[in-house]
This record gives structure tokens, C-alpha cells and sequence, in this order.
């Protein structure tokens, strides 16, 4: 899956804003069609913003570097 950066979710705010306030206007001037297009980016940008915050934070985790064993298993 591809992951939207994190260095780009005060742009993805600001693009969510924006439809927010052009779905708006469409509703006040009776543009359904322009409504229900508007609300379809709405509902990628929010789902791109929901994955942003669902991705870990924790960074790198280190898993160690394995040995090799010497003790045969019976």
C-alpha cells in the first residue's frame, strides 16, 4: 500500500478545508452534481489524512541481529 508522506498533511488540511467550503457553496447555489463530485475528493482526502494517522510513529525498530546456535534441537 502506498502510504501519503506525513510531510504533506498540513497540505492534505488544507485541500480537505478547501472542498469543505466549496461543497458549500455548491449547496447554496443548488450545484447537486458539483455536491456529489466535491463529496467523493472529500472522501479521499479524509481517508488519506485517516492513514496518516494510522501509520506508526515509532520509527525504526530494531530487531537485533540473530545468532546461529550451536544446540542441535531434538
Amino acid at each position: 500500500m502506498l502510504w501519503p508522506d506525513p510531510a504533506q498533511r498540513d497540505r492534505l488540511v488544507e485541500i480537505r478545508d478547501n472542498l469543505l467550503a466549496r461543497i458549500a457553496e455548491a449547496e447554496r447555489e443548488g450545484w447537486l452534481g458539483e455536491v456529489e463530485g466535491l463529496k467523493i475528493s472529500l472522501a479521499g482526502a479524509e481517508g488519506k489524512l485517516a492513514q496518516l494517522d494510522r501509520r506508526p510513529t515509532g520509527g525504526v525498530v530494531d530487531l537485533g541481529i540473530p545468532t546461529a546456535s550451536t544446540k542441535s534441537w531434538p
